[in-house]
């Protein structure tokens, strides 16, 4: 079994009651060379100690998460959107990534328009792109398992994602590739065969599906293996693709929020070369 852990990122989200400092720290413990934060635990140690605690470890920022939610429907949501977006990009450059993942949104409050509400997105993109490609980051769509689409993310697969990216080059606009949202998807070879001749992928997440759902179905990603996700297909896919970037590991689980982080990192790294890693 390999150990090249050198595409191995841990998503902050993964290790939730970490602070930024001690997730560095754990990657840094851990040999993990790389670290996906959050903006709400980069505001917390404040930017410029966030950016000098992961440089001063040695670890290199593989994305940041997020920007997006751009479906509001009135003048004042809309800007407000803009400008929250406008300082997630100041933040991923802050932190030397140029990867910051978009959440598009949902609908708007007492909204059924799906349509409209889509094409709020791509009149936001149009309006942020610009700006971010001006600072060297690229926005990255991810799409989300439907079941989302309602509250998070109108975007709910890779071929939506990729459509909506069409008018961008492709360093500007990515897309995601996140297990947990697209296993289930029947075009998803085809997808990402695409987003790779469209050379568009941005980021290659991974953890699995449970079951039965959580009551909060933020809740149901699980640690590889535990689920039903086939990550040597889906895996293959994207290395055939052309993908050679980090990996990140996203999971929210309450289980492993409340397991000791030390040991969640232990277990991140053995499934990771157990299950993903042969196939990257």
């Amino acid at each position: 079994m390999s150990t090249d852990f050198s595409r191995l990122s841990l998503n902050s989200a993964t290790t939730k009651k970490w602070t930024l400092a001690e997730a560095v720290d754990g990657c840094a413990r851990a040999g993990i060379p790389a670290i996906g934060p959050w903006r709400d635990r980069v505001a917390e140690a404040g930017l410029d100690k966030a950016a000098k605690l992961i440089k001063d470890a040695g670890l290199r920022v593989s994305s940041l998460c997020r920007g997006g939610f751009l479906t509001a429907a009135d003048p004042e949501g809309q800007a407000a959107a803009l400008a929250d977006n406008f300082e997630a990009v100041r933040e991923a450059v802050a932190l030397d990534t140029r990867e910051l993942f978009l959440v598009v949104g949902g609908l708007a409050p007492g909204e059924k328009d799906v349509v409209a509400a889509r094409q709020r997105v791509a009149d936001r993109l149009e309006e942020l792109v610009p700006f971010a490609s001006e600072n060297g980051v690229r926005l990255v769509l991810e799409p989300l398992h439907p079941m989302y689409a309602a509250d998070r993310a109108l975007i709910s697969t890779l071929g939506q994602a990729l459509d909506l990216a069409a008018p961008y080059d492709a360093k500007a606009v990515g897309v995601a590739v996140d297990t947990f949202h697209v296993w289930w998807d029947p075009e998803l070879k085809t997808q990402i065969e695409r987003a790779g001749r469209e050379n568009r992928i941005a980021s290659y997440q991974v953890c699995d599906f449970n079951l039965p759902i959580a009551a909060d179905a933020l809740l149901s990603r699980g640690m590889m293996g535990d689920g039903v996700i086939d990550f040597a297909t889906i895996g293959a896919w994207v290395r055939d693709a052309g993908y050679t970037g980090d990996i990140e590991v996203e999971i929210f689980n309450q289980e492993i929020w409340d397991a000791d982080g030390d040991s969640v990192l232990e277990t991140m790294k053995q499934r990771y070369a157990e299950l993903v890693l042969p196939f990257a």
